[in-house]
C-alpha cells in the first residue's frame, strides 16, 4: 500500500511571487557556480585514475557524457550518471523522467545515440506507504521516459532503508546511460571555440525557479515544484540538436541543467578561457528565472561565421525555439552590457569551491580536536 506523501501540500502551495528577484545578479551567480552540486568536482576526481587506460577522449575535451574510444575500432562509447533527488521529492513520476531525459541529452549533446539504461534506485524505508509512494511513481516515469527515448533497461539494483534519525534520504532513482558513436570523429564537445562564434539558445526559456540550486540554496526553499518538463519537447529537442551535430553546423553544445543558463554559458567557456557577451532579456520572464531557473529541454550551442547562413536555413525549417544570445570573447564576461570580470576569476571560483569548503570543514574539526 501506498499514499501520496502529506509534503505535497507544502509543494502546491508554492508561490514564486514571495521571492524577491534579486538586485545584484553578479553576486547570486558567483553564489550559484560555488554551489557542491554545480562546481567542479576537479579536486575528487584527480585523486584516482580518471584515464581509462588510453581510452578517455574527455580529458582535455569535455563534453557532456564521457567519452571512451572502443578500441581497435574507430567508435566510441558515451556514458553519463544522472539524477536530480529534488526533483524526484518535488514529483516522482516527472522527477524520474527527467533524470532519463537529461542523461539522454547529455548523450545526444556529445555526439552519441542514446542506447540504453542501467539505475540505482535509492530510496527510504519501502514499508513506509508515502516512500513507497515514491518508489511506485519513479518507477512508472523511469519506465515511460526508456520508452520514449528507446533505451531499454539492462539491470540496476534496488537500495532500500537509506535514512536516519532526520527521516528517508530524497527520493534518488539515479540513471547511467550508454550511447555509441560511429566515429569517435563525430564526437561533440562543450566549450567555445573561438572569439567571435554566435551563441544560441535551443528550447524555450521559462518562467520557471522551481526546485533550482537558486531557489533552494539562495532562498532556503525546500518545497517548491518539479521544473517544467514535456517529454514531447524534449524528444524533438534531441532530434535537432543530432541534426546540427551531424551536419557539422555547430562548434560547441551544452545542456541547461542545474544551475540554469549561467551555469551552462560559464561552464562553456572554462576549457579554452574564453568569455562571452550576452544580450537577453524577456520581459515576460522573472530575471532569476531567465538566468538560473532549471526549465528542461535547452542547450547552449554556438556557431561560427562560416556555419553562421546553414544554421539559419536550418532553423527555417525546425519548429522548436532558437533564441540568439550574443558572442564568445577573449576572456571577459558581460550579460547584457555590465561587465561581470574575467572568466579566469569566475573559473577560480568554480574549480576550487569543493577544495575551500573541505579545507574550512578540516580547520573546523582541528580546532575542535584543540
Amino acid at each position: 500500500p501506498y499514499r501520496e506523501p502529506k509534503y505535497f501540500e507544502k509543494i502546491n502551495s508554492f508561490d514564486a511571487a514571495t521571492i524577491e528577484v534579486p538586485k545584484d545578479l553578479k553576486a547570486v551567480a558567483a553564489q550559484i557556480i560555488q554551489i557542491p552540486n554545480i562546481a567542479s568536482k576537479r579536486w575528487i576526481y584527480v585523486q584516482y585514475d580518471s584515464m581509462v587506460g588510453t581510452g578517455n577522449a574527455s580529458t582535455n575535451a569535455p563534453s557532456d557524457a564521457a567519452i571512451v574510444i572502443a578500441k581497435p575500432t574507430n567508435k566510441a562509447l558515451a556514458l553519463t550518471t544522472d539524477c536530480n533527488s529534488r526533483y524526484v521529492f518535488a514529483n516522482p513520476y516527472k522527477g524520474a523522467m527527467i533524470a532519463v531525459a537529461e542523461a539522454a541529452r547529455n548523450i545526444v549533446c556529445s555526439g552519441g545515440q542514446p542506447l540504453g539504461v542501467t539505475n540505482c534506485l535509492n530510496f527510504g524505508n519501502p514499508f513506509d506507504p508515502e516512500v513507497y509512494y515514491q518508489f511506485v511513481h519513479a518507477i512508472k516515469g523511469m519506465g515511460e521516459a526508456c520508452k520514449k527515448f528507446n533505451t531499454p533497461v539492462t539491470g540496476g539494483n534496488v537500495s532500500f532503508y537509506n535514512q536516519g534519525p532526520d527521516g528517508a534520504v530524497y527520493p534518488t532513482p539515479t540513471i547511467g546511460m550508454v550511447g555509441v558513436l560511429d566515429s569517435v570523429n563525430e564526437k561533440m564537445t562543450m566549450d567555445f571555440k573561438q572569439e567571435d562564434d554566435e551563441i544560441y539558445l535551443v528550447g524555450v526559456q521559462r518562467n520557471d525557479i522551481n526546485s533550482s540550486e537558486y531557489l533552494h540554496k539562495v532562498h532556503g526553499v525546500e518545497y517548491s515544484p518539479c521544473p517544467y518538463f514535456d517529454i514531447d519537447e524534449e524528444y524533438e529537442l534531441q532530434h535537432e540538436i543530432q541534426k546540427m551535430i551531424h551536419k557539422k553546423l555547430i562548434n560547441s553544445a551544452h545542456d541547461v541543467s542545474e544551475g540554469g543558463l549561467f551555469v551552462a554559458l560559464i561552464e562553456s567557456c572554462f576549457n579554452r578561457n574564453l568569455g562571452f557577451e550576452v544580450e537577453a532579456h524577456d520581459d515576460a520572464i522573472r530575471d532569476d528565472a531567465y538566468w538560473f531557473g532549471e526549465a528542461q529541454s535547452r542547450v547552449v550551442v554556438s556557431v561560427s561565421k562560416e556555419n553562421r547562413n546553414d544554421f539559419n536555413m536550418l532553423l527555417e525549417k525546425m519548429e522548436m525555439t532558437v533564441t540568439y544570445l550574443g558572442k564568445v570573447s577573449a576572456g571577459n564576461i558581460k550579460v547584457n552590457a555590465e561587465d561581470w570580470g574575467y572568466v579566469a576569476d569566475w573559473k577560480d571560483k568554480y574549480e576550487n569551491a569543493i577544495a575551500n569548503l573541505l579545507a574550512g570543514h578540516e580547520s573546523e574539526h582541528a580546532l575542535t580536536a584543540l
